[in-house]
């Protein structure tokens, strides 16, 4: 059996993120960041001081949606269970936060994980979430990327075709009852596979994390306008769901294969958005402004640029926008979605 080549992430490092500097740019402009992280371990951890520090670097971020990367679980009691822990913590680590100050509300929104093959057992999981989230839970992550050729980054790679798995549809045809939300975290060469799950079940609503992920290592390196072909007629034939949204982030991962965390500088604003444009663009014209949401994706993508950095390129991406699609893409589509307090 052959073993899958591995594609490191771009880590954290905070002295070569500190060698560059911008000021916010627009620093009025209401953000809600439906996608982040905490960790005690991962990226060199990633906790409430480190989240805080990034939401208070000049831009104005209202409210945030936790999601899912296996913190802070539960180290005993019943396996499948055990990631109630998660929410439990970041249900925590929001009340000592949102007491301690009144800029940002932190987690407003909690995606967790539920292992959707354990079909309509899960519903016991959904129910520990929704008793632990404190109102806050609004949907289910579940790791689907994965690739024949490799495996990105340190987490054990998903059986491939999850989506097609008539277990997982029962665990998953068990969101709609609770009104729950799907993220889907897979690669390009899987957005064919979602759509003939969220075709399957039209009720549920669905979000693509991180642009569908537009490969750029492995097979795929010097094939970009092939994968963006690729990529783009797919988001196309899905697009066509109503039931789906997007979300326009991510780009900072090395699976993308920009590059940027390689360099002997962290990037501008200005060589982000050069190279990220084509695509985010492309998702707004494809779903439009009511059904793409800006996201940081941090930290991960901290490994590429830091936070102000990252809101910067998007502003300058979508520079000329009118006000109706600012406010969707920063701050109502992801309200909508995750339902959020748009105040």
């Amino acid at each position: 059996m052959s073993t899958l080549s591995l594609i490191p992430r771009a880590e954290v490092r905070p002295h070569w993120l500190a060698s560059y500097h911008e000021e916010a740019l627009e620093p009025d402009l209401p953000i809600i960041d439906p996608h982040h992280h905490l960790s005690d371990t991962l990226w060199g951890g990633y906790l409430q001081d480190d989240l805080l520090a990034d939401l208070g670097s000049g831009h104005r971020i209202q409210s945030t949606v936790f999601i899912q990367v296996g913190f802070a679980y539960h180290e005993d009691g019943p396996e499948h269970l055990r990631p109630v822990g998660e929410t439990q913590r970041v249900v925590d680590i929001a009340a000592r936060v949102n007491a301690a100050q009144s800029g940002t509300q932190v987690c407003e929104g909690i995606v967790g994980f539920a292992d959707l093959m354990l079909g309509a057992r899960v519903e016991e999981i959904l129910v520990g979430h929704l008793q632990a989230a404190a109102g806050r839970f609004r949907g289910i992550r579940c790791h689907a990327a994965a690739h024949a050729q490799f495996q990105y980054g340190v987490m054990h790679a998903p059986p491939l075709h999850v989506y097609m798995n008539p277990k997982f549809r029962e665990g998953y045809a068990t969101l709609s009852r609770f009104g729950l939300t799907f993220d889907s975290w897979a690669y390009h060469t899987q957005i064919d596979e979602l759509y003939d799950l969220a075709c399957a079940y039209p009720d549920i609503p669905v979000v693509i994390d991180h642009i569908g992920v537009p490969l750029g290592v492995g097979p795929y390196v010097g094939q970009r306008d092939t994968v963006f072909a690729e990529w783009k007629q797919r988001l196309q034939k899905i697009a066509a769901l109503p039931n789906v949204w997007i979300k326009l982030g991510g780009l900072g991962m090395s699976v993308f294969g920009f590059g940027f965390h390689l360099a002997n500088r962290p990037p501008s604003s200005e060589e982000l958005a050069q190279a990220w444009g084509p695509y985010i663009l492309t998702c707004i014209e494809i779903f439009g402004p009511s059904r793409c949401m800006f996201e940081s994706n941090f930290p991960v993508d901290k490994g590429t640029c830091s936070y102000p950095v990252l809101w910067n390129t998007f502003k300058r991406i979508t520079a000329g926008m009118s006000a109706d699609e600012i406010r969707l893409l920063y701050r109502d589509t992801a309200a909508d979605f995750y339902r959020l307090s748009k105040n």
